[in-house]
């Protein structure tokens, strides 16, 4: 291929002429550790005679475009994110592309791979990637993190630990003292700062904690998640999310189990129909609109900054919202 306009150039060119996948050119270009030393070093040669490495340094992509990245579009927990950075763009004369990842670490690095070509700037939240490709990636790349808290980042972090803490001293003030978190996926590091909190705080209180194994955050796992937390014999659990919780009282109604007369159930996130449900659901609710709109402030400051970091980070609070799914230990 002979050199071409550098305006012009994307990655699909560079991965064409390098015979590889767009993914393996972004980690090639942001994450060398990850490729083979030798097709490193030749794709950093393609995109140097394109010219595609200088368009991604000097951040030339001037589409008025963000790209937001999703790990579920389809879970509630996303939609006041996803209009509050909507809202926060529109204000600015920003068009937002959603982009959902689907819980797959590898959908996420191809979904920032085309984003970062047809983009000014990406918000990632809940990313399924490690803290290093992360800033390897916005060392390159406009990108503001949310509950995410990667080095030299700009990111917004919802303090879910602190409601699970919240939950903890709840459930013990009603005189439950053996508790199970139930765990959602392993690649999500909010599900490990929440059990963290659960564990701790449990400690402290002189209760005990036990995790369960992963679970998927949909509601289709809440019927294996409830057997779990049968067998487990704990007297209430805390959920990874809203939507397993919804899930298990659902199973928990068909095996007969009364909540909260026999087990008390704590859910996150606070989702719409979470105090819908049967029992309505306690559980942490987070300022999720206000995430979006401020994740989309930090990255209209970087771009502001011709891709200078000034802020790094803020974090939200949240609290738990007490409903009809806790109530005292069961009686022996």
């Amino acid at each position: 291929m002979s050199e071409k306009d550098p305006r012009r150039v994307t990655i699909r060119d560079v991965a064409a002429e390098a015979g590889v996948a767009m993914s393996t050119v972004s980690r090639a270009l942001t994450t060398p550790g990850r490729v083979n030393a030798d097709t490193q070093r030749r794709i950093a040669e393609i995109a140097r005679r394109l010219g595609y490495a200088a368009r991604t340094t000097d951040r030339s992509v001037h589409s008025g475009t963000v790209a937001v990245l999703v790990a579920d579009v389809t879970n509630p927990f996303y939609f006041g994110l996803i209009r509050g950075a909507q809202r926060q763009l529109k204000a600015a004369g920003f068009t937002q592309l959603l982009m959902d990842t689907e819980e797959d670490p590898e959908a996420e690095r191809d979904a920032l791979a085309k984003a970062a070509n047809l983009c000014e700037g990406i918000v990632v939240s809940a990313s399924r990637l490690s803290d290093r490709e992360l800033t390897a990636f916005a060392a390159n790349h406009p990108l503001v993190a949310i509950n995410r808290t990667p080095r030299r980042v700009p990111h917004v972090l919802l303090d879910t630990p602190s409601g699970v803490s919240q939950a903890v001293e709840h459930l013990v003030s009603l005189g439950h003292r053996r508790l199970l978190y139930v765990s959602g996926p392993t690649s999500s590091w909010t599900n490990v700062q929440r059990w963290r909190a659960m564990k701790a705080t449990a400690a402290r209180l002189g209760a005990t904690a036990e995790c369960s194994t992963p679970f998927s955050p949909t509601m289709d796992s809440g019927a294996a998640a409830a057997d779990a937390a049968l067998n487990s014999r704990a007297s209430a659990c805390i959920v990874f999310n809203d939507l397993i919780a919804i899930g298990m009282t659902m199973r928990f109604r068909e095996r007969g189990v009364q909540i909260p007369a026999d087990i008390s159930v704590v859910g996150c996130d606070d989702i719409l129909g979470a105090d819908f449900c049967v029992p309505s659901l306690t559980t942490v609710n987070a300022p999720i609109e206000q995430a979006g709109r401020l994740a989309v402030s930090l990255l209209q400051d970087i771009l502001g900054r011709g891709g200078k970091v000034e802020r790094t980070g803020t974090v939200l609070p949240t609290h738990l919202v007490i409903r009809s799914s806790t109530g005292p230990h069961p009686a022996p």
